[in-house]
């Protein structure tokens, strides 16, 4: 179960942050764009700017997912033999 929920977060917060990475990279290229008076180029935004950053934050998830879950994965293991021993 333990790389299930590990994907699972992962999956949802590389989601979360491709979001909010493209909402930040829309308001930014649509402030330079007006700035300069040419038309903003949103395809750049998403190729060079919100997928690399999704994917660097889902791989730091995904490690640190699998950290957390192995953790209390050996917790409740090594709790579940001090209770059989007492």
């Amino acid at each position: 179960m333990i790389p299930v929920r590990a994907l699972l977060v992962t999956f949802l917060m590389t989601l979360l942050a491709f979001a909010v990475s493209m909402l930040l990279t829309i308001i930014g290229l649509s402030i330079y764009a007006r700035t300069r008076a040419v038309h903003p180029d949103f395809a750049f935004g998403y190729r060079h700017i919100a997928a690399p950053f999704a994917v660097g934050v889902g791989a730091v998830v995904l490690v640190l997912s699998l950290m957390m879950e192995i953790r209390h994965y050996r917790q409740a293991r090594a709790l579940a033999s001090i209770e059989r021993a007492g």
